[in-house]
């Protein structure tokens, strides 16, 4: 793994990506409000009073930190596969089938056992737009 190879401004970018795609996607006026029926939440929609949102909002910002730091270090590898290095196209490539290989089968195990499979579909939709724009980003960012 060479972490040299690593555009940090273009992983930071990601970091905030991921931030506005997942609230958007988890807006009250979009998933929201379906997604917490799914998951089986009491009351209405987003009372947990604001109890732990700061560790919350810290931990969600380092895993997509974490993911934007190993999907550049993918990106760069599939790139290398190819004469023109990295790019767009084989960014999104990269981010889809670390979505398809990892994210979607991982999540589906999980979601089956709790018997949650509507919160699965919108959980892994996001993580797909997400995965398919920080490859983007990642790819085209040379």
């Amino acid at each position: 793994m060479d972490f040299s190879a690593i555009n940090w401004l273009a992983v930071l970018v990601c970091v905030v990506a991921a931030m506005v795609i997942g609230s958007l996607w988890y807006n009250p006026k979009t998933f929201f409000p379906t997604w917490w029926k799914a998951i089986d939440k009491p009351g209405e929609p987003g009372m947990n009073g604001g109890k732990g949102m700061a560790a919350t909002w810290g931990l969600t910002i380092l895993a997509a930190l974490v993911q934007a730091i190993f999907m550049s270090l993918f990106v760069t590898a599939m790139g290398s596969m190819n004469a023109a290095g990295p790019s767009l196209v084989s960014g999104m490539t990269a981010g889809f089938l670390l979505w398809l290989g990892f994210v979607a089968p991982s999540s589906l195990t999980n979601k089956l056992f709790s018997g949650q499979m509507k919160a699965w579909f919108i959980e892994v939709g996001a993580h797909l737009v997400t995965f398919v724009v920080m490859g983007a980003i990642l790819g085209a960012w040379r």
